[in-house]
């Protein structure tokens, strides 16, 4: 079995659930990518961070791949296959590129088992979506996760997408600033050391200080 990681950390950067989702990879674009989710337990520990599941549900999710570790593989196997086409569609968005058909076809297929499990419940609020059936199904998690991608797609926001300017980053977010500036993931991790990059080459000399 592989090792574990505490996804319940992690920066949820991305400001929509799949992009956070599509974040849980560290690096992605440098020559040493931290993959987060290594075994289901992450992926399960990653979404009750993320708000997808709350706590009982997580727990009881835990106890079946327990039970059925072969099912939790496949579970986590498919959940990287959505996270990678999530991605690499997010991404052509970035550079207004069109998104390539298969990887469509593949969120089109999460999708679709997505929608028959999304039912509207009455609230005290007024109406709202539940997901329903298949309780035990450990690929459940990933419902919300495609719903998420396929609503941001159709959005307004989608023109809001962009890509952190490190150049080994690669984690996705939505820019909600007024004049759409952002440009870091985080102002606290790649912006700073942007900074501190900055700060070296002028003391350096290698580079004008303005």
């Amino acid at each position: 079995m592989k090792d574990t990681r505490d996804t319940s950390g992690l920066e949820l950067a991305g400001k929509q659930l799949c992009l956070d989702f599509a974040n849980t990879v560290a690096w992605r674009r440098s020559d040493s990518p931290q993959e987060e989710l290594s075994g289901y337990p992450d992926l399960v520990t990653w979404c009750q961070h993320a708000d997808v599941i709350p706590a009982q549900e997580a727990r009881y999710l835990l106890k079946q791949a327990a039970r059925r570790p072969d099912a939790a593989r496949a579970a986590l196997e498919r959940a990287l296959v959505l996270r990678e086409a999530i991605y690499r569609i997010m991404d052509a968005v970035t550079r207004d590129s069109t998104p390539e058909a298969s990887d469509v076809a593949t969120l089109n297929e999460f999708l679709s088992e997505a929608m028959s499990h999304l039912q509207l419940i009455l609230t005290a609020d007024g109406l709202g979506w539940t997901w329903v059936g298949a309780e035990s199904s450990l690929q459940r998690v990933l419902w919300p996760v495609a719903h998420s991608a396929a609503e941001l797609l159709l959005a307004d926001e989608l023109s809001r997408v962009g890509v952190c300017a490190d150049e080994g980053c690669g984690w996705l977010f939505v820019d909600r600033s007024k004049n759409q500036s952002r440009r870091w993931c985080s102002m606290e991790d790649c912006g700073n050391r942007a900074k501190a990059r900055r700060h070296y080459r002028r003391s350096c000399g290698l580079e004008p200080d303005c």
